[in-house]
């Protein structure tokens, strides 16, 4: 599930596969992010917030993850 980083503070890190906030993976301009969870059912701490896109699959979010809103691209030298 994606979601804007002003809601991280009401994520339940129990509840998904990310240990903390500081170790979730943001978006270029740092304004979403989003945490993953085993199983079919939403956690509460996700289905709770206001801003979330989703829930994706595991290929819709690598898909969404290569585009340029999460991936800087290479700099050259």
């Amino acid at each position: 599930m994606i979601f804007s980083t002003t809601e991280l503070n009401q994520i339940d890190f129990t509840q998904v596969c990310e240990t903390s906030i500081d170790t979730v993976r943001k978006s270029v301009d740092e304004l979403k992010t989003f945490v993953k969870w085993d199983g079919e059912t939403i956690p509460t701490s996700i289905e709770n917030l206001t801003t979330k896109e989703g829930p994706y699959t595991y290929e819709e979010i690598l898909e969404i993850l290569s585009t340029e809103e999460w991936t800087s691209p290479i700099q050259e030298p």
